[in-house]
């Protein structure tokens, strides 16, 4: 008898135990947490800043001076890092200003201040002194540097790109993350997205290490100087070719499936959304101007973008021409796929439906040869 009670224990244990999988990914806009939504974001005190100008003082500007260093807009030196507005600070504010077509004024008005505190991509908006936004003017960046720019599309500095012989790409998942299918999946759409449009074709391989692209998610400071920041703030950043990483906050709410619009967390973000961006950065896209682009820098929270635009297809095709199937037509939705069913709230927290299947008839079994 106490050996039956063992094996249904067992079974029980087969059953109901989660698989290994971030707490951070949600199935469905109905399982976000919306408990947290007086949680506040890395940049939030940013607000408090709204209405200064130069020769203003301030114990919030030095975090506000490492926010412009990091994406480009100031220079590396700690040294200026003071509690002044001064005319580098002023600016760096007017060259982000004209970046997200904003009022270029030299002054933290509510706007330009608004756009600062959204989450966003991590990858630098000026590299190397040259500005890869606000294309297709021909003009110099700020410091005088020229950059390659068309439309409102841009390139990486140096227009690094995936060789010839290198356009079948295979990208792998972080085996440490232990993703789910449906997690994959979403990645997956986000790869044919662009594959639609260009002659670049991905496909999955289980060996990480030999993979040409390389995905995983982690938290804070995980050892390539671009630590992330818990929920908001950077979203993920990935490298131009060759390097082929593609780093993913792991803090974030990450909504898998469903209308994140509707989303009860004030955090969620749509995974599909942040992946078409940050594999654009992967083949060789900079950052865009254009508000209503794929390579846009900023994704605020509950919003969902993942359609390719002209300066998206434009830009890509520059780089690596036309997938001879493409019609061009600006949509580029992939073939459906089997993401985000009903049973995918079930796949995330406790093993795939087929999975439990499974384990509860082996439970059967053993069972019957007990008694």
């Amino acid at each position: 008898m106490t050996l039956i009670c063992l094996v249904a224990i067992a079974m029980t244990s087969l059953l109901f135990s989660p698989t290994s999988v971030s707490a951070h990914f949600f199935p469905s806009i109905a399982s976000t947490p919306s408990g947290l939504n007086d949680i506040t974001g890395p940049w939030d005190s940013f607000r408090n800043l709204s209405g200064f100008h130069a020769g203003d003082k301030s114990d919030g500007l030095p975090k506000l001076k490492h926010y412009l260093q990091h994406f480009g807009y100031l220079s590396n030196s700690k040294s200026n890092h003071t509690e002044d507005f001064d005319d580098s600070l002023k600016a760096a504010i007017e060259t982000y200003q004209k970046n997200f077509n904003l009022n270029v004024s030299g002054e933290l008005d509510p706007q330009t201040v608004h756009q600062i505190m959204r989450s966003r991509c991590g990858v630098p908006d000026i590299i190397n002194g040259s500005t890869t936004m606000n294309a297709g003017k021909a003009t110099p960046s700020y410091n005088g540097t020229n950059f390659h720019s068309v439309s409102h599309y841009s390139f990486v500095s140096g227009m690094p790109r995936w060789p010839n012989n290198k356009w079948d790409l295979t990208y792998a998942f972080r085996p440490e993350n232990q993703l789910s299918n449906d997690v994959k999946s979403v990645f997956s759409l986000a790869f044919d997205r662009w594959s639609s449009v260009t002659v670049i074709t991905f496909s999955q391989t289980e060996s990480f290490y030999d993979s040409d692209i390389q995905t995983g998610f982690f938290v804070g400071d995980h050892g390539d100087d671009s630590p992330f920041d818990g929920l908001q703030g950077r979203l993920a950043h990935a490298n131009p070719p060759t390097s082929g990483k593609l780093h993913v906050d792991d803090d974030e709410h990450w909504v898998v499936s469903g209308d994140v619009t509707a989303a009860s967390s004030a955090f969620a973000v749509d995974l599909e959304s942040v992946a078409v961006h940050e594999i654009g950065h992967l083949l060789g896209l900079g950052h865009s101007s254009e508000i209503d682009a794929i390579m846009y820098p900023s994704h605020p929270v509950r919003t969902r973008k993942v359609e390719l635009t002209k300066d998206d297809i434009s830009g890509i095709q520059e780089l690596y021409g036309a997938n001879p199937t493409y019609n061009g037509s600006s949509s580029t939705t992939p073939p459906a796929q089997n993401v985000g069913e009903t049973s995918s709230s079930s796949a995330q927290k406790s093993g795939s439906p087929w999975s439990l299947k499974f384990n509860f008839g082996l439970g059967l079994l053993l069972l019957r040869m007990l008694l």
